[in-house]
């Protein structure tokens, strides 16, 4: 039986594309084996290649701050990472090839996390996950399944940071609708 550290093993040493020349470190991701809820971003920043950590930069402490008005949660609680591994350059999107490669590892992940609720931030992990090329504006408010999980589409953190109207929100609903789903 693998295990998440057995996989985080395999992920710093893969070399399976170009991104894990240029990486200071992989970022496999964080928290709680027995979550509940998981959530997948897109890729790692400056500051998560330099730390190893997903989500601790300014996207990240505006999702802490999310858990723990609408679910009473802290990180800790909760699985957090990413489709990408490792940091693109310039914080560029991710390339089909640099998913594709990464994409087993983080379906290890979730057949072992096995969470109520899975939270995608953002275009890249929504669309990975649900296999469609609709745009997150689109495929948001609505829960899907998603293996034996309620997957629950929403905006990255870094939408909401540019000020888009109504996105701020908009999360605070989707994160709602998660906490009904694990509390009851």
């Amino acid at each position: 039986m693998e295990t998440l550290g057995g996989i985080a093993q395999e992920v710093l040493e893969c070399t399976k594309c170009s991104l894990s020349k240029k990486r200071t470190q992989p970022v496999f991701g964080a928290g709680s084996i027995n979550a509940d809820l998981m959530f997948i971003g897109e890729a790692p920043g400056a500051e998560e290649d330099r730390t190893g950590i997903p989500f601790i930069g300014r996207s990240g402490k505006l999702l802490d701050v999310l858990l723990l008005e609408e679910l009473n949660m802290d990180r800790s609680m909760c699985y957090i990472s990413n489709i990408v591994k490792c940091r693109p350059p310039e914080n560029r999107d991710p390339k089909q090839e640099e998913i594709d490669s990464c994409r087993p590892y983080l379906k290890k992940q979730l057949e072992l996390i096995k969470p109520k609720v899975i939270i995608t931030l953002g275009n890249f992990s929504t669309r990975l996950l649900l296999e469609t090329k609709t745009g997150i504006t689109k495929v948001r408010g609505r829960i899907y399944e998603y293996s034996g999980s309620s997957l629950i589409p929403t905006f990255h953190p870094a939408a909401a940071l540019r000020g888009r109207k109504g996105v701020l929100e908009d999360m605070r609903t989707d994160f709602r609708k998660a906490k009904e789903i694990i509390y009851g």
